[in-house]
């Protein structure tokens, strides 16, 4: 007897053979945004990791580059909030081998920068590409992505000795 006060309070319901699927599902799923993050390489031996929902660029110099300077103990960070343009001097990398100069992939804002290699130097050779995150960027011109490499022609850069 409760159980026909319940279905009775309740609107009918379709049968399933009515219900399409695609509207069941559209209906039902909730709509997400696509988030694309892009890695590219230069020939300098930097790279960017974009993310187009955020429209920010993580930068940092590549394992290859950490290799062939030795043990990091300087690294010299932009501002945060310098404005740059693609290919413009951003910073310096000093080893026990070598001093060398770190150009901006990409034009855009510099938003921040990783603090703690002011402190540990090193993760530039322990974690390049994840931890020792050089600045992060907001880009001004997502295009300018197209004129790098991606990580198939950075490999084959390194492999053929094209070092710049």
């Amino acid at each position: 007897m409760f159980a026909a006060r319940i279905r009775s309070a309740l609107p009918a319901a379709r049968p399933l053979a009515q219900t399409s699927r695609v509207g069941a599902l559209q209906r039902t799923t909730p709509a997400f945004a696509r988030t694309i993050i892009t890695k590219r390489y230069t020939k300098d031996h930097e790279w960017v990791s974009y993310d187009s929902e955020t429209k920010i660029g993580t930068v940092s110099i590549t394992d290859h580059a950490q290799q062939s300077l030795g043990d990091v103990v300087f690294v010299e960070l932009p501002s945060a909030g310098s404005e740059i343009k693609q290919g413009d001097q951003i910073g310096a990398v000093e080893s026990v081998k070598a001093a060398s100069d770190i150009y901006a992939p990409i034009s855009g804002i510099i938003e921040e920068i990783n603090e703690t290699l002011g402190d540990q130097p090193n993760l530039l050779n322990k974690s390049p590409e994840d931890e020792g995150w050089l600045c992060k960027i907001q880009v001004t011109n997502p295009a300018e992505l197209d004129d790098l490499l991606n990580e198939e022609a950075y490999t084959k850069l390194c492999e053929d000795g094209e070092d710049h």
